[in-house]
C-alpha cells in the first residue's frame, strides 16, 4: 500500500511540473496567470502537428475546437464570461495537453510608448524617480492585477511571438513594470473591482513610425526608402542572425541586478599588458554608433597616457562625463567605479583613484560601456573627460581624443551574443543594413505584432518626444498608427487614449517645437474613441521624465472609466472653443469647463497675442465668467492669441476639477 501511495504522489508531482511537449507550443501570451477579456470571443492559438485537432476547455463551462494547418498553426475562438476567476484553461490534442492555471477574466489593456510609459515603478534613480513609488510598491500585493512585459525586440519582419510571461502583481513584480500603466490599471481596479490585465510594450527614445507596420507606412508614402533598404537586407539579416547564434549567449535576467556582473570572456581587457594594437580608434567624447552603426551591447574603450611625477602617489579623480547607459571602469587594471543599473545615462562619472595606483609614466584607463538601446557611449561636453588631483582642479590631464575601442557582446532581444575581444570577429563580419528601435516598423514587427491576436479592451499610449521637430509628419503618421493597430487587432475603433507630451527644454525653454508636436497629437482626436490627457501642469521642464506618473495614469483611467465603464468623472480640462475680437481684447470661450475657470496662484501666464504681423508678445489675461480676456498695450489691433506655446510653458489656467486647460492657438501664425 505504501508503494502504491508513493507511486501516486510521484505521479501527481510529475504531472504538476510537466510542460507541454515541443510538438505542442503556445505563444508566451497564452499561459498561466493570463487575463482574458471579459464577455468576448477571445483568441487562443498555438502550434502542433499539422492536421491535428485541438480542443480548448475552460472551467467556466466553455469550449472551442480548432484544426492545425499545414504549418502547424491553429487558432480558436473561446467565449468568456463576465469578469471573475481564477479559472483553468485546458488545451489538448491527441498526443499533447497542457492546463493553464490562475486564469482571470476581466479587462485587458495594451500599454505602449517610449520612456515615459516605460519608466518603471522603481524609477531610474537618482535623476528619474517616481512620486509615491515606495508606498505604491509596498502596497502592490494585488492578486487580481496581472502584468505582462513584452521584452524589447527589434525585427525586420513581423514576428508571431515575443518573450515574456504573465505575472501576478506583487511588490517585486511591479518594480520593473511601467508606473504609468500600473497607476492606470490600479485605478480601474479600485473603481470596477474586477481583474485587470496590463500588457506593457515599451522602448525609450523611440518614434511613432517604429511602432507602425511597413504596409501602413508604405501605403501612406512615408519612410519608403528606409523600408525598401530594410526589405532588401532581410536575407542578410537572417544570415547575420545565424552568425550571431553561433556565439556564446548570455541571457539577460530580470530585476534590479540584471545588468550586474556580466561576463563576456573579456576579463583580461582592463590589464595594462592587454594587446589592443589591432583595435580601431575613435575620438571621445562621442557615441559609438557614429563609428560602428546601430549597435546595442558591450563596447570596451582603452586610453593610454603619461602621468607626470608630481601626480604620482596622490589621490586622483577620474572624470568621464555621463555614459550611456552603464559602465565598468578600471585604472591600471584595477576596478575604480561602475554604474550597472538602468536609467543612469545622464549621470556624471567621477571615480576616485586611490593614492599609489597611478604611476609615473604610462597609465591606462579601460571602460566597458554597456548600451541597452538608442545611442551608446560618452555623452559629455568638451572638457568633461579628465584626470585631476583631488581638490586641485588646476592640475589635470585631458583624456579626450583618440581611444582604442572594440565591441565584445551584441545585445539582441533578451540575449547578449559574446563576440570576444578579437577585433576581426566583429568588424570582419558583413553586417546587414542595421536596424534599431528607431527604424520604421521594427518595433511593430517585434513588439506589437506578436500581441495582435490577443483580445484586448483598448490601448494607452505615452510617446511623442522622439518625434519633436517633425510635427507635420507626426500629424499624419500618429493617426495612421492608431488605425494600423485597430486593423491589426481586428477590433474596430477600440479605445485609444494617449498622453500629450509634457513641457521640456528641448532646444530651449522659449523655443516652440514641442508645442507643434502637442498640437499634432491633438489632431488625432478626430478619430473615434480616442482621448488625450494634458500634462502641462505636472512637468519638470529640465527633465524629460516627470515623476508624476500617478497623475498621468489616473487621468488616463478617468478617460476609460467615463467613456467605457459608465462613470461620470472629469477627464478633460478646458479646451479652446472660439475667440471673439472686441476692439483691443480677444475674448476666448472654452468647452469642457467643470464649474468655473481658475488661475493657478491667482494670475494667468503663458498667454500671447499678435497683430497682423503674426509677431507674438506676452499678453495680459484675466478670467471673466467662463471666458478669458487677453490684451496687450503693445498690440492695438489683435488678430490671434495662443496659450502655453513654448517648450517650457507650464499651465496657469484650470477649472474646478483641478485639470489644466490644453494649449491652443487661434490661427496658424
Amino acid at each position: 500500500m505504501k508503494k502504491l501511495y508513493l507511486f501516486l504522489v510521484l505521479g501527481l508531482m510529475l504531472g504538476g511540473c510537466a510542460k507541454s511537449p515541443k510538438s505542442f507550443e503556445l505563444p508566451s501570451l497564452v499561459g498561466d496567470n493570463m487575463v482574458l477579456q471579459q464577455k468576448s470571443e477571445v483568441n487562443v492559438w498555438g502550434k502542433c502537428t499539422p492536421g491535428r485537432k485541438v480542443t480548448i476547455t475552460a472551467s467556466w463551462n466553455a469550449a472551442a475546437k480548432a484544426v492545425a494547418g499545414e504549418d502547424g498553426k491553429w487558432t480558436a475562438k473561446l467565449q468568456t464570461p463576465e469578469a471573475g476567476g481564477p479559472y483553468t484553461v485546458s488545451i489538448s490534442s491527441r498526443d499533447s495537453s497542457i492546463t493553464l492555471r490562475n486564469v482571470l477574466v476581466g479587462e485587458v489593456w495594451f500599454c505602449s510608448g517610449q520612456s515615459n510609459m516605460e519608466m518603471p515603478m522603481a524609477g531610474w534613480p537618482p535623476n528619474d524617480t517616481i512620486m509615491y513609488s515606495a508606498k505604491t510598491i509596498a502596497a502592490a500585493d494585488v492578486s487580481e492585477i496581472h502584468l505582462f512585459n513584452v521584452a524589447r525586440k527589434v525585427s525586420g519582419e513581423p514576428l508571431d511571438d515575443c518573450t515574456g510571461s504573465w505575472e501576478v502583481c506583487t511588490p517585486s513584480t511591479i518594480k520593473p513594470f511601467s508606473a504609468t500603466a500600473y497607476f492606470f490599471g490600479k485605478k480601474l481596479y479600485d473603481e470596477l473591482h474586477i481583474p485587470i490585465g496590463l500588457i506593457e510594450s515599451t522602448w525609450g527614445g523611440t518614434p511613432s513610425e517604429a511602432w507602425t507596420s511597413a504596409a501602413a507606412l508604405e501605403g501612406a508614402g512615408e519612410f519608403t526608402a528606409e523600408l525598401k533598404a530594410m526589405k532588401e537586407s532581410i536575407p542578410m539579416q537572417a544570415e547575420y542572425q545565424k552568425w550571431l547564434e553561433g556565439h556564446r549567449q548570455v541571457i539577460v535576467g530580470t530585476g534590479e541586478d540584471q545588468w550586474k556582473n556580466l561576463s563576456f570572456d573579456d576579463k583580461d581587457v582592463p590589464a595594462p599588458e592587454f594587446d589592443d594594437a589591432s583595435w580601431p580608434s575613435m575620438n571621445l567624447p562621442g557615441l559609438f554608433e557614429a563609428v560602428i552603426g546601430d549597435f546595442d551591447g558591450a563596447v570596451w574603450f582603452r586610453k593610454k597616457f603619461e602621468l607626470p611625477a608630481e601626480m604620482t602617489g596622490k589621490t586622483l579623480v577620474l572624470s568621464l562625463g555621463p555614459i550611456d547607459d552603464m559602465d565598468c571602469t578600471y585604472f591600471n587594471g584595477k576596478p575604480v567605479g561602475s554604474v550597472e543599473v538602468a536609467g543612469m545615462w545622464q549621470a556624471e562619472r567621477n571615480y576616485e583613484i586611490p593614492a599609489g595606483l597611478a604611476k609615473t609614466g604610462e597609465n591606462i584607463v579601460a571602460v566597458r560601456v554597456l548600451d541597452t538601446g538608442g545611442g551608446g557611449g560618452f555623452n559629455g561636453k568638451p572638457g568633461s573627460m579628465k584626470l585631476a588631483l583631488k581638490g586641485v582642479e588646476a592640475k589635470q590631464i585631458n583624456l579626450e581624443g583618440a581611444w582604442k575601442f572594440n565591441p565584445v557582446a551584441e545585445l539582441s532581444g533578451n540575449k547578449f551574443y559574446v563576440l570576444g575581444t578579437s577585433v576581426g570577429e566583429f568588424s570582419g563580419t558583413k553586417r546587414p543594413v542595421q536596424i534599431g528601435p528607431s527604424t520604421p516598423t521594427t518595433l511593430f514587427n517585434g513588439m506589437v505584432n506578436p500581441a495582435v491576436k490577443y483580445t484586448i479592451k483598448g490601448a494607452i499610449w505615452y510617446q511623442g518626444e522622439a518625434n519633436v521637430g517633425r510635427a507635420d509628419q507626426y500629424s499624419k503618421i500618429f493617426p495612421l498608427m492608431i488605425q494600423n493597430w485597430r486593423d491589426s487587432w481586428g477590433i474596430a475603433d477600440f479605445p485609444f487614449y494617449f498622453v500629450q507630451i509634457a513641457p521640456y527644454i528641448y532646444s530651449g525653454l522659449d523655443s516652440t517645437e514641442s508645442a507643434y508636436l502637442r498640437e499634432a497629437q491633438g489632431k488625432a482626436l478626430v478619430m473615434p474613441n480616442t482621448g488625450m490627457v494634458a500634462t502641462n501642469d505636472i512637468a519638470t521642464v529640465m527633465n524629460i521624465h516627470p515623476p508624476f506618473k500617478k497623475e498621468v495614469g489616473g487621468r488616463l483611467a478617468d478617460l476609460a472609466l467615463t467613456k467605457n465603464y459608465g462613470k461620470d468623472l472629469p477627464c478633460s480640462g478646458p479646451t479652446f472653443k472660439s475667440a471673439i475680437t472686441d476692439e483691443t481684447i480677444i475674448k476666448i470661450l472654452f468647452d469642457n469647463v467643470h464649474g468655473s475657470l481658475k488661475a493657478r496662484n491667482g494670475s494667468l501666464t503663458e498667454f500671447e497675442i499678435a497683430g497682423a504681423d503674426g509677431r507674438y508678445l506676452k499678453a495680459d489675461a484675466k478670467i471673466s465668467g467662463n471666458e478669458v480676456w487677453v490684451s496687450s498695450a503693445k498690440v492695438r489691433e489683435p488678430r490671434s492669441v495662443r496659450y502655453c506655446w513654448h517648450n517650457g510653458s507650464v499651465a496657469s489656467l484650470f477649472d474646478e476639477s483641478g485639470l489644466p486647460a490644453f494649449q491652443f492657438r487661434t490661427t496658424g501664425n
